[in-house]
């Protein structure tokens, strides 16, 4: 599919170095994938791109050769580019992974002897432990959050290392997540759900959480096969509210 850059706001202020313009550049590419403007499939070029930000094309390029190291654009020929097509297999891999991890986390965490010292858990418990008239009703927020959630119980079970791979894996997921919140019952359902998980934390019942873990990550990945290009553009045409 090829796509015309609208202009957008997001131009670079040329503040310092090459590299510190390419990091700029990646931040806004990412944020157009992570916002649907830029979609899985959609073709575009490095000149589209230099005209939008104001800036020369090496600085954009080195952007984008970043995003190809992980995976989310393809070089296609001299200067043209795409969007990564959507891989269901990766993505049902990643989220494979995932569980592996939250769960492994969530039983480390559960046996830890001051589980609330990092901060992450008081933190969770303000967002997540409230009546359903406090709850966000914003898909974006809820989005953003639900991310935190998920980080946030990884990073309380004090593995540095294991946090980072995880953080990874989430990025790479991230626009499917999104399309989760498109739907309003899943704001509710994901506060249900993630209110339950943090209680059986909080009770250092580490086999109902990470039961509970699992079958509400399941959720998400069953929807990654039921992904289509129009529901895709439907986003890109309403964004989360």
């Amino acid at each position: 599919m090829r796509l015309a850059l609208a202009p957008l706001p997001g131009r670079i202020v040329q503040t310092g170095p090459a590299v510190t313009l390419a990091g700029q550049a990646y931040e806004l590419i990412k944020r157009d994938l992570f916002e649907f403007r830029l979609l899985p499939g959609d073709d575009f070029t490095e000149g589209e791109l230099v005209a939008r930000f104001g800036v020369s094309r090496t600085p954009v390029r080195q952007a984008l050769y970043r995003l190809e190291r992980e995976g989310f654009v393809l070089l296609r020929q001299r200067s043209g580019w795409r969007v990564r097509p959507f891989d269901f297999e990766r993505f049902e891999a990643l989220y494979d992974v995932r569980i592996v991890l939250e769960q492994a986390s969530v039983t480390r965490l559960c046996g830890l002897p001051d589980m609330n010292a990092s901060g992450d858990l008081p933190a969770l418990k303000r967002i997540w432990l409230v009546p359903p008239a406090e709850r966000l009703r914003s898909g974006k927020q809820v989005a953003e959050l639900d991310e935190a959630f998920h980080c946030g119980l990884v990073a309380a079970a004090g593995n540095p290392e294991m946090a980072q791979i995880h953080r990874d894996i989430t990025e790479k997921i991230r626009i499917i997540r999104q399309l989760d919140f498109t739907k309003d019952y899943r704001v509710d359902a994901t506060y249900m759900e993630h209110a339950a998980i943090l209680r059986a934390v909080l009770a250092r019942r580490a086999d109902e959480a990470t039961r509970m873990l699992k079958s509400h990550i399941e959720i998400s990945k069953a929807e990654v096969r039921q992904i289509t290009l129009h529901r895709l553009q439907l986003a890109r045409a309403e964004g989360l509210r």
